[in-house]
């Protein structure tokens, strides 16, 4: 028996709403919510009306009659899964609510530029009456949120998830905050313990959507290499010289902005705080104010570089890490960003973790990040597998820095592409 192609078409449209409905809230559509969004695709045959419709917190009367009751669960469940692994060095999604991941979900709902993200005196906190107040030793005030659900707790809620300047709640000054990198979380992960390149490391993790290892570049200047690092591991100077120096060269360099954060806690990590170049702290150099992990093992290489300040210099910014910098169109001084101070070399320089958020937040690796894995979060895949999702990803990248860097319509944009054609 033939089927009209009328019929064809209403399920098709059907199947795409229901795609994008189910992908970006996690929850099954009603059918008065679906044949709200099968009307817009039959008018907007992009998805990108029916996406926004599924995520949107604000009544538009020209465009629908009410807004849709599930669209808290993309706010409530899916971005906050969507973060979670940023916060911790284990990349579990069974953490608790923190500020790094509340702050990352506020950001979304905000439509706040998300290169604030790295750099921003940014913050999000709950204002609920009957909830543990915001503490720099604790994630209390986190949990009691989360354990009050999607209703009283409810993150979609501009009056419930709040957003503040960090430097009020942390002590920070604004000038040493630098978004979730020194959130309280993202403190407890990565500045305890080790010798800070944690942060580093894992920001290329989660914002970069890259590691240490494919970066490996062995021809840029090792003079920021710290005295740690032996230069000859196992008695043999080759083992440095073509396999450590790789990594430790660019990321020695950048790691520095680091230089004035220490996660100070007693016996229980979680109980802990961040501490920022307290000269009378016994974790810090009286004179520097620098944490004296970053100068630890002196005698692996007693003339390696000593750090006695937070300057940073992204020797990445030449040779083929120029990559990870160059947009379409940049002229190939690398990293997308050119108001850092840069030396004769073309090698950018600063000071803090700050102005070093803002060198990786403007890179093209940064803004491809944000897409591929929003990518993988909705569609499901990876957007590096077929020519078409390479091709959609590279335009949603356009749009995503053509547009002040709004990650809802990163979500939008990748939902309407993902709603599949089938029947």
């Amino acid at each position: 028996m033939l089927t009209s192609p009328t019929t064809w078409a209403g399920d098709k449209e059907r199947n795409q709403a229901k795609r994008i409905h189910d992908r970006l809230t996690g929850v099954t559509a009603t059918n008065a919510i679906l044949d709200v969004m099968e009307g817009m695709i039959g008018t907007d045959s992009s998805g990108k009306s029916a996406a926004e419709y599924a995520i949107s917190l604000t009544p538009n009367p020209d465009v629908t009659p009410s807004l849709n009751p599930n669209a808290h669960y993309f706010y409530n469940v899916t971005l906050k899964n969507f973060a979670a692994p940023w916060t911790n060095e284990e990349q579990t999604v069974f953490t608790p609510l923190n500020d790094y991941s509340a702050t990352v979900v506020g950001a979304i709902r905000d439509a706040i530029d998300f290169r604030e993200i790295l750099s921003g005196d940014l913050v999000y906190i709950g204002d609920v009456d009957g909830i543990s107040s915001y503490d720099n030793n604790n994630n209390d005030h986190y949990e009691d949120l989360e354990d009050l659900g999607p209703v009283d707790g409810d993150l979609s809620d501009d009056t419930i998830l709040i957003k503040a300047f960090q430097s009020n709640v942390s002590g920070l000054d604004t000038d040493a905050t630098a978004g979730v990198m020194t959130s309280r979380a993202g403190a407890m992960a990565f500045f305890s313990d080790g010798t800070n390149r944690a942060m580093f490391r894992f920001t290329l993790i989660n914002h970069l959507c890259t590691d240490l290892e494919p970066l490996k570049d062995v021809s840029r200047t090792p003079d920021r290499v710290r005295r740690d690092v032996s230069r000859s591991p196992g008695g043999d100077s080759r083992i440095f010289l073509n396999g450590c120096v790789g990594c430790h060269a660019g990321m020695d360099g950048m790691a520095g902005a680091f230089a004035f954060y220490e996660w100070d806690y007693n016996n229980v990590i979680s109980d802990g705080n961040l501490v920022y170049r307290d000269t009378g702290h016994p974790k810090f150099d009286p004179v520097t104010g620098v944490s004296r992990k970053h100068n630890i093992n002196e005698n692996n290489f007693e003339f390696g570089y000593i750090t006695t300040s937070d300057r940073w210099i992204n020797y990445w910014r030449n040779g083929p890490n120029s990559l990870l910098g160059n947009r379409p169109g940049d002229s190939g001084t690398g990293w997308g960003h050119n108001d850092e101070v840069l030396d004769s070399k073309n090698n950018a320089i600063g000071n803090g973790a700050k102005s070093l958020g803002i060198e990786l937040a403007n890179s093209r690796a940064f803004a491809q990040c944000q897409v591929d894995k929003t990518f993988k979060a909705i569609c499901l895949r990876d957007p590096n597998v077929f020519a078409v999702d390479r091709d959609a990803r590279d335009d949603i990248v356009g749009n995503f820095t053509g547009s002040a860097y709004n990650m809802r319509g990163v979500f939008t944009d990748v939902a309407a592409h993902c709603k599949g054609s089938d029947l």
